[in-house]
């Protein structure tokens, strides 16, 4: 079974968010600062990290540029968009704020750890009626085959990887730009506009919406 870093300084939290993932069958270790989950991470490295901000001696957001290679799941009390996007842009993977449900919590562990260590089942995405191949570059709607341009995949592959989630431009930008190096600011809305108006046609929804000032996000509307 997965490993699973808590760092956070709240015992009580700990200790709960301990309890469910050691009846969940995952191996726990945890750390009650930041300077402690460096020495942790200097002997050990987890599957997953689930990291609050609010640490003693070195916070979360200064210990988030020393993980590499490690999914963070960031559990804060900071509510602020700014600080979502800044932490999501500096390599968090996914962000829950507290207080938090434990089933949703649960959820958001299992698809970090899905994606990160069983290939055959990030291959194939699937958003209410939408799927897209990652292998094949395929992609249908309710069955029917949507032809994408080679930048509209690559914007619609990371928005399913983070469906229902406000995804930056930038962040945009900086995920795609192996495959798609000439796409600029400017021009991603060109490409978004054109992804949204395929998929209305196939689907009549509008599965992509613009949140102004930071980024795009898919998510089922009429």
């Amino acid at each position: 079974m997965s490993d699973i870093l808590i760092i956070d300084d709240d015992a009580p939290i700990s200790a709960l968010l301990e309890e469910t993932l050691l009846n969940r069958g995952y191996t726990v270790h945890k750390a009650f600062s930041g300077t402690e989950a460096l020495l942790v991470l200097s002997r050990h490295k987890p599957d997953l990290i689930l990291l609050d901000l609010m640490l003693p001696g070195l916070s979360g957001e200064e210990l988030l540029p020393h993980i590499r290679d490690i999914p963070v799941i960031v559990v804060s009390a900071k509510v602020s968009t700014a600080d979502k996007v800044g932490l999501l842009l500096g390599g968090a993977a996914d962000y829950v704020t507290k207080p938090f449900d434990m089933d949703e919590l649960l959820a958001r562990i299992t698809v970090q750890l899905r994606s990160r260590t069983d290939p055959a089942a990030s291959s194939i995405l699937s958003y209410h009626d939408i799927d897209l191949n990652t292998d094949t570059r395929r992609i249908t709607v309710g069955g029917d085959a949507v032809r994408l341009t080679r930048t509209e995949f690559a914007i619609m592959k990371l928005l399913m990887q983070n469906a229902e989630r406000v995804v930056a431009k930038l962040t945009i930008l900086e995920r795609i730009n192996d495959d798609t190096p000439d796409c600029t600011e400017d021009s991603l809305k060109i490409h978004v506009h054109n992804l949204r108006r395929k998929l209305k046609a196939v689907s009549g929804k509008d599965y992509i919406s613009a949140v102004w000032g930071i980024g795009f996000m898919l998510a089922e509307t009429s």
